[in-house]
């Protein structure tokens, strides 16, 4: 080989060694202390990981080499290592997120919805978030909640911000926001109103009913015989989901998760046999 020969570059791990200008033992250094090996989170991946944090933070700055390490050394690495197992779908993750927040999302949307704890519309408003944070394969890839955790705050700090705006957004679609705001700059949720006595009831309203509710009993009979036993054993037993998956020999976050899909699947059925007119009499 010719003494002056252009040596080979090495492709680079991710973006974030480039910023970093080769410290990648910054890198080493966050990765062990997050324990994402426990995980079976390889470095290159939770390079991307901090690589978005960084992006995300800094995003349209230009950032020196100091700055991006003291900004790195300062996030909650090892709640971003255990986001980003779980939105790549890691069982183990998954099981240990599982364990450790259940409660925690419990507490937050009672809190967030302003009822007693325990009270089964919170619950049931916690549950529903599991189904988007473990997200859905696409042809673009995995999409998850948990691809816009950071660690720039702690996992549960973010869990709580999250459930209080998707509450806001339901309170929105019910129309039961009012655009003000609170002492602390806070939108307030106010009660529903009631109709009043000019209202006209819609004469059709038993006729939509009776569709809606043929269409619902084709859906549900189109169901695969395990999705309807969760939904009789939630719904009409009112079972836990740890009842639920003790009896299906599945895990309590893999029961909310297909709940929450199943669910999804009963709207798309209801709406596509409305649109076809093809509900039964019976």
């Amino acid at each position: 080989m010719a003494k002056d020969t252009p040596k080979q570059i090495p492709e680079p791990l991710s973006g974030l060694l480039r910023l970093l200008d080769g410290h990648a033992s910054l890198v080493d250094k966050l990765y062990a202390q997050s324990q994402a090996a426990r995980w079976a989170l390889t470095l290159e991946r939770f390079s991307l990981a901090l690589e978005r944090s960084a992006a995300k933070r800094f995003a349209g700055e230009s950032t020196a080499g100091q700055t991006l390490e003291d900004y790195l050394v300062r996030i909650h690495v090892e709640d971003l290592a255990l986001a980003t197992a779980c939105a790549a779908g890691c069982e183990s993750a998954w099981e240990h997120f599982f364990s450790t927040y259940r409660q925690y999302l419990y507490s937050a949307a009672a809190a967030v919805t302003r009822r007693p704890l325990g009270d089964p519309y919170a619950r049931e408003f916690a549950d529903s978030l599991y189904a988007t944070l473990y997200g859905r394969e696409t042809a673009l890839g995995r999409v998850s909640l948990f691809h816009h955790f950071h660690g720039r705050s702690k996992l549960s700090t973010w869990l709580r911000a999250v459930l209080a705006q998707r509450y806001i957004d339901v309170l929105r679609q019910e129309k039961r926001l009012e655009s003000l705001e609170d002492n602390d700059g806070f939108e307030k949720a106010l009660p529903p109103k009631h109709r009043t006595d000019w209202e006209p009831t819609d004469p059709r309203r038993a006729r939509y009913l009776q569709l809606l509710a043929g269409a619902l009993k084709q859906a549900i009979a189109s169901l695969h015989p395990l999705d309807r036993t969760r939904l009789i054993s939630y719904y009409l037993n009112d079972l836990t989901l740890a009842e639920i998956g003790k009896a299906m020999n599945e895990h309590e976050a893999t029961v909310s998760r297909k709940l929450e899909r199943v669910r999804r699947e009963l709207k798309d059925k209801v709406i596509t046999i409305l649109k076809s007119a093809c509900v039964t009499k019976d």
